[in-house]
């Protein structure tokens, strides 16, 4: 039998998916935080990874899903997000951008699991899986009600499950401290099963939550799918916060979903943070964005404004370490080859070089 006989589409699948193999899994288990710093990893969307100096992992919004992956369905369901938020019905072709980077079944050491909202591509069924087969017995599950029912639905135990609302604190080993704060995610709070016409939604803090992440080398902001709300300036007064993450894209005509450029740049002003970090413009192939529009237009109001934070670009797969990162404006993948000439090069002559 020839190698191309052996070859069939679920080996192809198996070898070549994640992309990223556990590279990214390994790169986290052996990075060491040195004392005062923090790491973060960008697994996609709005998911990160979170490590302290005492080897604490945090996982937020973790998803390993795709998106629109056939033309044969034509209108989004009766009452979703979209069609409610738009008034549209043609589905919308929102295809996955960007590789997995992370492999979620090679997952070992994580001490907690935590979830801004319940909607698809920020909580993961494959993810809690893998957590609950491989990881310790007593990682605790943590999101708003929504979140945890959907976690429950999937059989993640009531006790691993912790529901959090706005105030609520949880502490994860002895250098992290979860606080849960209100999220301004306009799109979940319309997000219904049911006509929503004359009704004015109550739940929010039930559906969707923000996080502050405190920890030894930094405090953390993470803002979810959350639209820009003048409400980030009593955060921004209430705590001290170093990094914020804010969901960014263009929005397409009729849309309301991610916060823009401006929306971006009044958030990080409005929290009072050290370094703003856009993400989810990556994921969906709708909303499409160039995040250096952000450090475009910082550069143009930084001085007549004042800004007292710096914009961060990032790439998916990415590690950004605080604060010794704080003042870099982009990421590049390592490019390698530092050592180069540390033994003589295998060519014929040296003018070949």
């Amino acid at each position: 039998m020839s190698v191309i006989d052996e070859i069939t589409r679920e080996k192809w699948l198996n070898s070549t998916f994640p992309e990223w193999g556990t590279y990214l899994n390994e790169e986290i288990a052996e990075e060491v935080v040195e004392t005062g710093k923090i790491a973060m990893w960008w697994l996609g969307c709005t998911g990160v990874w979170v490590k302290t100096e005492n080897n604490t992992n945090i996982c937020i919004d973790a998803w390993f899903g795709t998106g629109k992956r056939t033309t044969e369905t034509k209108e989004m369901k009766k009452y979703h997000q979209m069609r409610n938020m738009t008034g549209g019905k043609l589905i919308q072709p929102n295809r996955r951008a960007v590789p997995f980077v992370y492999d979620p079944f090679a997952v070992t050491d994580l001490q907690a699991v935590l979830s801004t909202h319940y909607h698809a591509d920020h909580i993961d069924v494959n993810f809690a899986a893998a957590v609950m087969k491989n990881c310790a017995s007593d990682v605790p599950f943590i999101g708003p009600k929504k979140s945890v029912e959907l976690w429950l639905s999937w059989g993640v135990p009531k006790e691993r499950c912790i529901t959090v609302r706005p105030g609520d604190v949880v502490k994860i080993k002895d250098d992290v401290t979860i606080v849960a704060l209100d999220s301004f995610d306009r799109t979940c709070l319309v997000t219904s099963d049911e006509d929503l016409a004359g009704i004015c939604p109550t739940d929010m803090d039930d559906k969707a939550v923000n996080y502050l992440i405190q920890t030894p080398g930094g405090n953390i902001y993470h803002s979810g799918d959350s639209h820009y709300s003048v409400y980030y300036a009593k955060h921004g007064k209430e705590y001290n916060i170093d990094i914020a993450f804010g969901s960014y894209g263009e929005n397409p005509i009729g849309n309301q979903d991610k916060m823009t450029s401006i929306d971006i740049l009044r958030m990080a002003e409005a929290l009072q943070t050290d370094v703003v970090i856009p993400v989810h413009y990556d994921i969906w192939t709708n909303f499409k964005a160039d995040p250096k529009e952000i450090s475009m237009l910082y550069d143009f109001k930084k001085y007549a404004l004042d800004y007292r934070f710096q914009p961060y670009i990032w790439d998916v797969g990415g590690k950004f370490v605080y604060p010794d990162d704080r003042l870099k404006r982009e990421y590049h993948y390592r490019r390698g080859f530092e050592d180069c000439f540390t033994e003589e090069p295998n060519v014929p002559f040296k003018s070949i070089l």
